[in-house]
């Protein structure tokens, strides 16, 4: 059987701008990409802690060490500038791997640094 788990999690991003003129998605600091094991283009999941929305959206990169968490096209008008953000992505994996499978959850400070 195959089964959908959480693949990579960003917890407590906050967002750092919105622009409503962009076609659409979520914009991410290249290391927080990296640090979360997302990948560029991929489906992701955008839940606010702020206001309790909930969207899908896929990945743009921001530049690396920016901090930049941006909600760009009809999203930016759902999720605001300073909300706090959990941003997740799930994969497909077979039922036998499960017992050997472990998501990156990374926990963001909140200047979207990574938590030690």
């Amino acid at each position: 059987m195959q089964l959908t788990v959480l693949k990579s999690k960003l917890h407590r991003a906050t967002v750092t701008d919105h622009n409503l003129h962009y076609e659409g998605s979520i914009g991410i600091d290249k290391d927080l990409i990296t640090a979360g094991n997302f990948k560029v283009d991929e489906q992701v999941h955008v839940l606010s802690e702020t206001t309790g929305e909930r969207l899908v959206t896929y990945v743009i990169e921001e530049p690396a060490g920016s901090g930049k968490i941006v909600l760009y096209g009809p999203a930016a008008h759902r999720i605001k500038t300073g909300e706090i953000l959990i941003i997740l992505a799930y994969g497909i994996i077979d039922e036998t791997e499960l017992d050997k499978f472990k998501p990156s959850v990374i926990y963001l400070d909140k200047n979207n640094k990574l938590e030690i």
